[in-house]
């Protein structure tokens, strides 16, 4: 079935049909509704390429990914996942495209190629020349994290630094004294990388303000660093008692560590940190965390997203979640003696 039937059956040009369905034009309410009755009818649905065309969009979204070379968290799969899903629900496609290494090539043909209505865009630093080339580009683009100065961007993200915060408060009203930061890798950190600054900030004000001996080491996005940054951590600062960390892929080598040591969490060591819910309750014991909402974060940004394509003139808009941090059983009271 096509539009030309549609048509015929409504009594109305094949014009008015795609005006009907595409909004580009006003079409009387009667008239609209006349289309949606034969439509129904029919069981019509609009091919997608078509529909595309009607409307002088793609119907695809952009989805900018870390490269393949760096295997994804949990937390980054999940935005990917929900990035997807939401999309769906509007009957729109979502093009993966990497960036960052090898890939910056992959990035422009996403900006300049017009593949896409709009882009969501991952991993951000604290100044990101691919948040600049698509505001310099006039495509629509939100981010999932935000830079330094976000201007007129329009973000979704996670407040680390007050995430972090609380966890170091609920670790001295636990009565430990000396705590240690686990962030992500020193490329990350280095390259200014938004969540890890964003935490490390944190974590030294909030154990300045509560009169903790800080300690802080970079850990790579992997098991085996997680197991050798904890054996660092017990060689150079043995009174530390708890850790918080973003670092969820280091989390398994961290428990091997600890099993290895002879520790037990959280009778004789404290670990918690912001994370994905999954990782949480898969820790054993399960891990007392800030879970990052990625779900809620990635149909976020495709309503973002879609609201700006939607209406280039509206003022940006942001949001910056702060979950809760769900009590699990892997902080306790510092052990004296």
């Amino acid at each position: 079935m096509n539009i030309g039937e549609i048509a015929r059956r409504a009594g109305v040009s094949r014009s008015t049909v795609s005006y009907a369905l595409s909004g580009k034009r006003p079409v009387s309410a009667a008239t609209v509704q006349r289309i949606n009755d034969v439509i129904a009818e029919l069981g019509y649905r609009p091919n997608a390429s078509a529909r595309a065309l009607a409307e002088g969009r793609t119907r695809t979204l952009g989805l900018v990914v870390p490269p393949a070379s760096r295997r994804l968290t949990d937390v980054q799969l999940g935005f990917v996942g929900s990035v997807v899903d939401a999309a769906a629900a509007h009957d729109l496609d979502v093009l993966l495209s990497p960036s960052g290494g090898d890939h910056d090539r992959s990035f422009e043909r996403i900006v300049t190629g017009r593949r896409v209505d709009g882009v969501i865009l991952m991993e951000i630093l604290l100044e990101d020349p691919r948040v600049e080339r698509l505001s310099q580009a006039s495509l629509p683009f939100v981010t999932i994290g935000h830079v330094e100065h976000p201007g007129a961007s329009w973000w979704v993200d996670v407040d680390y630094g007050a995430l972090i915060t609380r966890c170091v408060h609920h670790l001295a009203d636990l009565g430990h004294e000396e705590v240690v930061l686990i962030n992500r890798s020193a490329e990350l950190v280095a390259a200014g990388y938004g969540p890890a600054l964003r935490s490390a900030t944190g974590f030294l004000d909030a154990t300045a303000a509560r009169g903790l001996t800080a300690r802080t080491v970079c850990c790579a996005d992997e098991a085996a660093a997680g197991l050798a940054c904890f054996e660092q951590i017990r060689t150079q600062w043995p009174s530390v008692t708890a850790a918080v960390t973003i670092n969820e892929a280091a989390l398994p080598g961290v428990q091997r560590a600890l099993h290895r040591a002879g520790l037990e969490v959280p009778r004789d060591f404290s670990l918690t940190g912001v994370i994905a819910e999954r990782l949480a309750e898969d820790f054993h014991p399960p891990l007392t965390a800030a879970d990052v909402p990625a779900v809620e974060l990635g149909r976020l940004a495709v309503d973002l997203l879609l609201a700006q394509i939607a209406d280039a003139g509206a003022e940006p808009r942001h949001a910056l979640l702060e979950p809760p941090i769900s009590l699990r059983s892997s902080t306790g009271a510092r052990r004296h003696g």
